[in-house]
């Protein structure tokens, strides 16, 4: 037996007599006399004293541990380049080198391992670095990928949405309840597919001094994000997301405009139709053309309400919220929406799967090039109306 093995019955041993030795001095009145108390100290302080000893034996134990280890560990596997992680599936460098390949063979070379890859409806699945590198594409050109919330979805995504709450009444002492009804409702994000196609000549794509992976992420990424960004806000939710302008799904009509432009005062009404817990994180989305008449607004003491970014990278604000552009928000014009407010983190955009490439094999044949069509799968919608507030021109 071990010593600290010993120690431990011996500290057993010692206590169970401490205890059993109190409870038989223990008079009538439950009080244990002086002598016999100085006798339970010394027992418990022996208790103790042992428990002491043990814990140094275990600490020299584990000492003797770690000093008796080899000092070096003799390799067993292939040693790792660091930084350099395994990867697999799509994500592979083998992967990628064989669709590159893929790619400049006019899809004639094609190695087993595009096998990981293949989509249920044709092509091959872009690999995971060029996924990520679409994606980052996408947030740089698209400021619904920004201020949106993105989901990744396999099949037909359900949000629950809250739609009446129960409220709280005063009724007198001994008064009946009242119950409310709490309802809920469901938006469905769905996946409607969105495709862009590219033709290169024959010489480039057989030519490796021309950077064909750089040409096709360009392309794509900017296509594919110009169009994201008009449905995300004038889609009318058929065949393409629902955009925050719709009429019926969209953000709600907070200010219309008294005349055929805008003043400051309906720019500063439109910030206090929001509801105050959203305008903590909102921020404003207009056209270029409209910004250039926001930029010229005054207070009532001549003094510009415009705050422009003395930041690089920070963007311009009005009445003290970011100001975002876009191309395809509608300009100036009869009736047209032409500003929104809001907290767009409530805008949900949903992808599904990942994208894909695929080759046109014998559409461009006679033109001597070789065309390539990128497809995604992707959703959006507005979940709570009232997280937006929009600005529209008198009709």
């Amino acid at each position: 037996m071990s010593k600290i093995l010993e120690l431990r019955e011996k500290r057993t041993k010692a206590w169970e007599a401490a205890k059993a030795f109190l409870d038989t001095k223990r008079g009538a009145d439950g009080l244990v006399s002086a002598e016999d108390t100085a006798t339970y100290d010394k027992m418990e302080a022996d208790v103790v004293a042992l428990g002491k000893e043990i814990d140094r034996l275990e600490k020299q134990e584990a000492l003797d541990r770690e000093l008796s280890k080899p000092l070096n560990t003799p390799l067993t596997g292939k040693p790792a380049v660091p930084g350099m992680e395994i990867k697999t599936g799509t994500a592979a460098a083998e992967y990628k080198k064989a669709m590159l390949d893929a790619l400049r063979s006019n899809f004639k070379r094609i190695s087993n391992v595009l096998q990981e890859g293949i989509d249920a409806n044709g092509g091959y699945l872009v690999p995971d670095e060029y996924d990520s590198r679409l994606i980052d594409g996408l947030t740089e050109e698209n400021i619904f990928r920004k201020l949106g919330t993105t989901i990744k979805t396999s099949g037909e995504h359900k949000i629950n949405i809250a739609a009446t709450k129960p409220a709280a009444a005063w009724i007198e002492e001994g008064g009946n309840l009242t119950f409310g009804d709490a309802t809920f409702a469901q938006i469905i994000l769905d996946a409607h597919k969105l495709h862009v196609a590219v033709k290169v000549t024959e010489e480039l794509l057989y030519d490796n001094a021309f950077n064909l992976e750089n040409y096709i992420l360009t392309q794509f990424t900017k296509a594919l994000a110009n169009t994201e960004e008009d449905a995300f806000l004038n889609g009318d939710g058929t065949g393409k997301p629902l955009g925050i302008f719709d009429a019926t799904g969209g953000g709600q009509v907070g200010v219309t405009t008294s005349g055929s432009s805008i003043t400051a005062d309906e720019a500063i009404n439109l910030v206090y139709t929001l509801k105050r817990p959203y305008r903590k994180n909102a921020a404003f989305i207009t056209n270029d053309q409209t910004l250039s008449v926001l930029r010229k607004l005054k207070d009532n003491n001549s003094a510009y309400i415009w705050q422009p970014s003395y930041q690089a990278g920070e963007p311009d604000r009005l009445l003290g919220y970011p100001v975002y552009t876009s191309a395809y928000v509608p300009v100036i014009a009869v009736g047209a929406p032409v500003m929104a407010f809001g907290d767009y983190s409530y805008y949900n955009i949903g992808d599904r799967g990942s994208r894909s490439f695929a080759e046109l094999k014998e559409l461009f044949a006679g033109q001597g090039m070789v065309g390539f069509v990128a497809k995604e799968r992707v959703d959006g919608k507005l979940v709570l109306p009232e997280a937006v507030q929009i600005l529209k021109i008198k009709a």
